[in-house]
């Protein structure tokens, strides 16, 4: 029998749907004797969700460390692509033919617009980790049986936060896009009345137990690791090295990694010791959020308050999310 590969995956929450078409989609990895390059071409670590969650910071922090290499465009195999079959996802266009490593832009861009992700010395030792960020794996409802089919033994890291807030960011960044002109009261309430519009992807992204639910019969907890977004911006390190010793890699990341960024409230990141500059997350990250009525925001909360504590008990951990102001 084939050893099927080790998988982790990333959880930080959205998208649509997606159909089987082909045998290889319908199938387990086809680990031939022959295909020596198949495990490398498959990645080891996969960021799932969620949308507006953190899922940016979390692959710009992992790539500080020297045992990690990551594609930054999104690949959206496992929801877009998966029609194409698993070559497509180990083949040419998301994976360098020669190392079998994830190319920095997938899908749909031609191949002269591909990159390799920068690696190091780890690649000849097969020491490196491979991973792939899509956020919108989480909410998708055929996505956890096929990352099943590719791998039983996937490790998953999920980055949730505040879903009330989480919900204004990705308000705010819909908005900011021109993909609406109507406020934030008016997408969230049902004809003006104080009744929460849970068909809007804002807020039904956030519902976390709800869409946890559809991967606990696939994946056990000890196979998924949640990362505090909150903490995440606050308290780096301690974010970091804990998701260091769920993937087991060497501890790396420290304070020298970061520095905070007052003006945009987020830590920049300084990818080695000898850099004097900090890198900052791009200009779309700390959007300013619109001004909310004290009323809109405890309905909100409210709302959520259910769905996060019972998020709570499928996870074993309090986050600490206001149930009212």
């Amino acid at each position: 029998m084939p050893q099927w590969p080790q998988v982790f995956i990333v959880f930080v929450v959205f998208c649509g749907g997606c159909f089987l078409e082909s045998s290889v989609a319908h199938g387990a990895v086809d680990l031939s004797a022959s295909d020596t390059k198949t495990v490398k071409r498959l990645p080891q670590a996969i960021i799932i969700g969620v949308k507006k969650g953190g899922t940016r910071a979390l692959l710009e922090y992992l790539r500080l460390h020297p045992n990690i290499s990551a594609p930054g465009p999104e690949v959206h195999f496992f929801d877009r692509y998966h029609d194409r079959g698993l070559n497509w996802y180990r083949g040419s266009k998301c994976v360098d033919e020669v190392s079998g490593r994830f190319l920095a832009v997938c899908g749909e861009q031609t191949a002269a617009k591909n990159r390799r992700p920068k690696s190091n010395a780890a690649d000849d030792d097969g020491e490196q980790m491979t991973i792939e960020k899509t956020p919108c794996y989480f909410v998708k409802r055929e996505v956890p049986a096929r990352i099943h089919r590719m791998s039983s033994a996937i490790k998953l890291i999920v980055v949730v936060r505040d879903p009330s807030t989480r919900a204004i960011s990705d308000y705010t960044q819909s908005f900011s896009k021109g993909r609406t002109k109507r406020s934030f009261d008016e997408m969230l309430f049902h004809d003006g009345k104080e009744k929460i519009n849970e068909r809007w992807s804002a807020v039904r992204i956030g519902m976390y137990a709800k869409h946890l639910s559809k991967w606990l019969p696939y994946f056990p907890l000890e196979q998924i690791h949640f990362v505090n977004g909150e903490e995440l911006i606050n308290n780096p390190v301690n974010e970091m090295q804990a998701v260091e010793r769920f993937l087991g890699l060497p501890s790396f990341i420290s304070d020298d990694h970061f520095n905070f960024n007052a003006t945009k409230g987020f830590p920049c990141v300084k990818r080695r010791h000898t850099d004097t500059d900090f890198r900052c997350l791009g200009a779309t990250k700390g959007r300013t959020h619109p001004s909310l009525s004290a009323r809109t925001l405890q309905l909100l909360n409210q709302f959520y308050a259910r769905h996060n504590k019972l998020f709570y008990e499928m996870t074993g951990r309090d986050f600490g999310w206001p149930e009212k102001l």
